[in-house]
């Protein structure tokens, strides 16, 4: 049976929630364009993100551990898959739009640079005086502006609610800017299922990369809440553990949480008695959140994850080394454009200099960043 967009725009009226995103109720695209005859308006941004070229080089960008390290570790690319996988389950759940909330989560750190955030948090630093770097702002500019697949267009020509989604994506890490898309309204529902999937996957899934690293040991986990209550509920002593133990845990802990989350939101809805959209943005708090002894619990898993895996000698020698890189290459560049490619420096009269480079080096990957290093100074490798 062959189903038109009219049709699966007909399943989306009867399965969705009053408060989910109809993709016949876009507010619509940037340029005009006829959609797909069997797909909907979410479902061709998430297919467009995917075919990106900024989706195709996460694969090579780092979470916590470098790409030198190994590759059973999380990379950006794997992270953005989990985040896209509990966000499709929270959203059924709910009755938000699946295609939306999967279409966010896909494009939420396109605009990431190299390394993680000791890559962002370098590229701030260089571009201070310049008009700064935001990996949220970059996610936006590069569906809006970097990417070239079109002859009509530049960027991807995403609908108004996967920008305002990608834009309104807020996490302890990340402060959105929203102020060309409604900033007086929260972001919709299928935008805060995407902030706390983020939220709940790297929680997680740092703490499965630690444990596999060996930088976090069973034995330092004692006495942190969430920890003792998953141990408890699969039946295990910190003592037996092992790798399928640990596959176990994790797994336990996401499925812990979106329990958690799923039950507190909807109790949210419920009392707030919203009936669309525009209602649950004009509320004055999030309605998707963990309950308050979830946040607590993980905010003591997060204060444990700060101290022994995000400041480990390891890793901090790794993020010191990553802001060598690219600080090295940034102003390499700025002495001397012509040594970045001409598809480059065509840019430049464009979007300045700095922003020029700020762009090319936010594109690159791990492996690419320290091969360009290495061309650039060390005077036995070929330029």
């Amino acid at each position: 049976m062959l189903y038109t967009r009219q049709q699966l725009e007909a399943f989306e009226d009867q399965a969705l929630a009053p408060y989910g995103i109809r993709s016949k109720d876009s507010k619509g695209r940037r340029y005009q364009e006829s959609e797909p005859a069997y797909r909907t308006a979410f479902q061709r941004d998430r297919d467009r993100i995917l075919h990106t070229t900024a989706f195709r080089r996460l694969e090579y960008k780092t979470q916590v551990f470098i790409i030198s390290e190994g590759d059973y570790y999380r990379t950006r690319l794997t992270h953005t898959l989990e985040v896209a996988q509990i966000g499709r389950s929270i959203a059924r759940a709910l009755g938000a739009n699946e295609e939306l909330v999967e279409a966010i989560c896909l494009a939420h750190d396109l605009g990431h640079s190299p390394f993680g955030h000791s890559g962002e948090e370098i590229l701030k630093r260089l571009m201070k005086d310049h008009g700064g770097f935001d990996h949220n702002k970059q996610s936006l500019r590069i569906v809006t502006e970097l990417e070239k697949r079109y002859l009509e267009f530049s960027g991807l020509n995403l609908t108004w609610e996967t920008r305002e989604g990608m834009v309104k994506h807020e996490t302890e890490y990340d402060i959105s800017d929203a102020s060309d898309y409604n900033p007086n309204l929260r972001g919709h529902l299928e935008a805060q299922i995407a902030n706390i999937s983020d939220e709940l996957a790297y929680t997680a899934h740092d703490l499965d990369d630690g444990l596999r690293s060996g930088m976090i040991s069973p034995p330092m986990l004692e006495g942190i809440t969430l920890w003792e209550i998953i141990l408890e509920s699969i039946s295990v002593r910190a003592s037996e553990f092992d790798d399928l133990i640990r596959h176990r845990l994790i797994r336990r802990l996401i499925g812990i949480a979106v329990t958690d989350m799923v039950k507190n939101t909807e109790q949210h809805l419920r009392k707030s008695g919203v009936q669309s959209v525009e209602e649950l943005q004009k509320l004055d708090y999030s309605v998707g959140s963990f309950s308050d002894d979830m946040r607590r619990r993980n905010r003591e898993l997060k204060d444990f994850l700060y101290a022994n895996l995000y400041r480990h000698p390891r890793v901090l020698r790794m993020q010191d080394k990553a802001e060598r890189v690219i600080r090295e290459i940034f102003q390499a560049y700025q002495r001397e454009p012509a040594m970045m490619p001409r598809h480059i420096q065509n840019k430049i009269d464009h979007f300045g200099l700095e922003r020029t480079i700020c762009d090319y080096i936010a594109g690159m990957t791990d492996r690419y960043a320290i091969e360009e290093h290495t061309k650039l100074f060390d005077p036995t490798a070929r330029p």
